[in-house]
């Protein structure tokens, strides 16, 4: 029964893996034979501005995105775990974006960030003057300004929380009913309840879902950034790893370079997890005890 999933998991994991690992010691423009490079790929990639800014921004973007996407689905979970009237639509409205194709997700984003017409910036408009906003400020140049261009790649991330919002609505739902009454005796503010029961029980689900949506991170930065900013504005505000390793393997031909760019995106995503299962343990022994 488990066949299928393992042959899948070495033709479509395993083998790629092992073939970018191999690549990425080598010179190769996929025209001539591989020729082994050593460790040259990596000494250029430390001299390398364009990746440098590259692995800032992801670094950058994950740090922005996942304390916000987890804090967001969080919040709607704990909104929206209890039987209310419309409570199931607003589910669905929280799931839906999860779902929508990531092309067409990008596309969508890039006629609601036109700094001209787009429906954001017309929002922001209502109540100024002159094309300002009701603050006198000018509204976000998203497609054009570096930082407003970046805020945008972490905007359109937290509208993707589908999933985690889907298992954190299950864990806040298998909670035990009979430490809420306890604490409803006990005259418990509702800060006391989500600080001492609610977060304290749920933590184990939190910690898996900030270790994976790290991981997931470096990795969905590549659409957004492709389709909507194109990589820009200039100089490279939204080129991420990701990005980086497509252009230079299907642009530029250099499929060696490129391996060991997503080699080092590989390790970092080790790095992050490694660093974060740590803490979790920790975490989870001190409350063992």
């Amino acid at each position: 029964m488990l066949a299928p999933y393992l042959v899948g998991l070495v033709v479509l994991v395993l083998g790629p893996f092992l073939i970018t690992l191999a690549l990425a010691f080598t010179d190769y423009d996929l025209i001539r034979p591989p020729v082994w490079a050593g460790t040259a790929n990596f000494s250029e990639l430390t001299g390398d501005p364009i990746f440098r800014t590259a692995l800032v921004n992801s670094l950058v973007f994950a740090a922005a995105a996942v304390p916000l996407r987890l804090m967001i689905a969080l919040g709607l979970a704990l909104l929206l775990h209890r039987r209310a009237l419309a409570a199931g639509p607003a589910r669905t409205a929280a799931v839906l974006p999860a779902a929508v194709p990531e092309i067409a997700y990008g596309l969508l984003w890039l006629w609601l960030l036109n700094p001209l017409y787009g429906p954001i910036n017309q929002v922001l408009r209502l109540g100024g003057e002159n094309g300002l906003t009701v603050l006198g400020r000018t509204p976000p140049l998203w497609l054009t300004d570096p930082t407003d261009a970046r805020a945008a790649i972490v905007l359109m991330s937290l509208f993707t929380i589908g999933e985690t919002f889907i298992i954190l609505l299950a864990a806040r739902r298998a909670l035990p009913h009979d430490v809420y009454e306890l604490a409803a005796l006990e005259d418990a503010t509702s800060w006391d309840v989500l600080r001492r029961i609610t977060l304290p029980l749920i933590a184990p689900v939190l910690g898996l879902l900030l270790i994976r949506d790290v991981i997931q991170s470096l990795h969905f930065s590549f659409v957004p950034a492709l389709v909507v900013t194109d990589g820009g504005p200039p100089p490279y505000a939204t080129t991420y790893i990701p990005l980086f390793a497509y252009r230079t393997a299907f642009e530029y031909l250099r499929y060696g370079y490129a391996a060991a760019a997503t080699l080092v995106m590989l390790l970092l995503t080790v790095a992050a997890v490694a660093v974060q299962w740590r803490l979790l343990r920790r975490y989870t022994r001190f409350h063992d005890r």
